[in-house]
């Protein structure tokens, strides 16, 4: 076919395949989008308390020094948000980054 093996075409195939999907999601990897949101957390206290679960009854399973930021989830519930490794911080002692856009 044209002078091309066929091996050759199946691998044109493929690439041209991953190229339109490459593009028609914007240059973004597949699955990565989140809304298109970023939020980013900077922690205000001295120290602050990492819990399990949205509530101040619930166990602290570790700690973040002042100024430390960490990557969030827009969820905040019970005045917690939720961090992305789905433990919970107190908004009354985090900041949204600048570049955060979550609310």
């Amino acid at each position: 076919m044209l002078g091309v093996p066929v091996r050759g075409m199946i691998v044109i195939g493929v690439l041209g395949l991953a190229g339109v999907m490459y593009m028609s999601g914007g240059g973004k990897q597949m699955g990565s989008d989140k809304g298109g949101q970023i939020c980013k957390v900077t922690v205000t206290a001295d120290i602050l308390n990492v819990r399990s679960g949205p509530g101040d009854m619930q166990p602290v399973v570790s700690t973040m020094p002042r100024d430390a930021v960490a990557d969030a989830q827009p969820r905040v519930e019970n005045g917690y948000r939720m961090l992305s490794d789905r433990r919970w911080v107190s908004t009354q002692f985090v900041a949204l980054t600048s570049d955060s856009t979550c609310k």
